[in-house]
């Protein structure tokens, strides 16, 4: 029996629900690849654990950037072996999935994904925009005739989008999100600092002490973090501070509010007076940005609220539409009186 799974194929995570079971499995995008041998060694947590800490010959690999498919093959791999463990068995009939991308990509992108899944031993059985499946996720009332505006900040693409009536009605997709945010990181430290620091290092500031607009209890948090000196090759500590932070993920952060500002520009006044009444939904790992509605709400004078479960929403939103499409047919299928 063919199983219905859903799928949020991130940048930074992948995450699976099973229709009738919830979510079942989520796991870093990550691939460790033996160079010498293209041998695939760990995938998902196993393989991100090596990031920066592998020999010469072990390369930890992001198949994923900015939301879409930067190596088929490896892709192809990880989809293969996220699909088995959600499928908690080496054997069964092809897997039937919805999945989710940005709604930015390209045809091209859009087949790249159709084809690794269909590698995986899996066929699509529907795409879904990240943004229409993060406002289901967030329970907005997407299907009625009203206005929903989500922001979804991923690991690879911000996306911010109008939806209505069960359709996007507009809509920004920009490739800066949380790996941009840790790359603005690294870079700061290493201008200011002549300090290397490696991606887990970035992120781990990010959760602790990063911040898009100074709310009580960041304002005046630090963190001793360690890195390599460029000037003697050295270990060495300093200590940043969250305002620095701020700093160093200010110009990001600007390009995300931009995205929202041109999406409302694109929306039809009747939808715009009900995004004045009910707000934007953050959704996405960078709604747990410390300030990050904060920030929005200043920028653009409207009501913001971080969904529950940020991190959740777009799986969560590919379930509800696997749950509904069963009921459906569940109801097609009914004897008629």
């Amino acid at each position: 029996m063919a199983k219905d799974i859903g799928i949020d194929l991130g940048t930074a995570n992948t995450l699976a629900y099973m229709k009738g079971k919830g979510i079942i499995m989520r796991e870093p995008s990550v691939v460790a690849v033996d160079v010498r041998t293209d041998a695939v060694v760990e995938v998902g947590s196993k393989a991100k654990d090596m990031i920066g800490r592998t020999p010469g010959s072990i390369v930890a690999v992001s198949p994923l950037k900015d939301g879409v498919i930067a190596d088929f093959e490896i892709t192809a791999t990880m989809l293969k072996h996220f699909i088995h463990m959600a499928a908690k068995s080496g054997r069964f009939s092809k897997a039937n999935i919805v999945v989710c991308i940005p709604s930015g990509v390209t045809e091209v992108e859009r087949q790249a994904v159709d084809d690794a899944i269909d590698k995986a031993g899996a066929r699509v059985l529907e795409f879904i925009p990240e943004p229409k499946a993060a406002a289901l996720g967030a329970g907005l009332p997407v299907e009625e005739p009203v206005g929903s505006m989500v922001l979804d900040i991923g690991g690879g693409t911000s996306e911010v989008a109008v939806i209505s009536l069960g359709d996007i009605v507009a809509y920004e997709s920009v490739r800066v999100a949380g790996n941009k945010f840790d790359e603005a990181i690294i870079h700061y430290i290493k201008k200011k600092y002549d300090l290397l620091i490696g991606q887990q290092t970035a992120e781990e500031i990010k959760n602790q002490i990063g911040s898009a607009y100074p709310t009580e209890g960041t304002e005046n948090a630090a963190l001793q973090i360690k890195g390599r000196s460029l000037v003697d090759g050295l270990a060495k500590n300093i200590t940043i501070t969250a305002e620095e932070i701020r700093e160093a993920l200010s110009d990001s952060l600007q390009i995300v509010v931009e995205a929202v500002h041109t999406t409302l520009e694109k929306t039809p006044p009747e939808l715009c007076a009900d995004i004045i009444d009910h707000g934007i939904t953050v959704t996405g790992g960078g709604a747990l940005l410390h300030g990050i509605a904060p920030l929005l709400h200043q920028e653009t004078g409207l009501p913001v609220r971080v969904a529950e479960d940020p991190l959740d929403c777009v799986v969560n939103g590919a379930g509800k539409y696997l749950e509904k499409d069963a009921h459906s047919k569940k109801s097609a299928d009914a004897p008629q009186e």
